[in-house]
């Protein structure tokens, strides 16, 4: 990358930063709530999957 070109990209990706601030929106407390199951279900999910497959390691081991 040449030094001259690095304003630019710069000034592009701020601009971009701006546009995706303008657009997006807080969400309201029902869509906040259902995130959090979300999100809490999916790392509840992938702890279990980690635990039984160090709990087979351990055992066949």
């Amino acid at each position: 990358m040449a030094v001259k070109e690095w304003p630019g990209k710069l000034k592009a990706f701020i601009k971009e930063c701006k546009r995706v601030l303008k657009i997006t929106k807080k969400p309201d407390n029902a869509e906040f709530k259902t995130i959090v199951k979300v999100s809490g279900l999916g790392m509840l999910i992938i702890g279990l999957i980690g635990f039984l497959i160090l709990l087979a390691k351990e055992l066949l081991i």
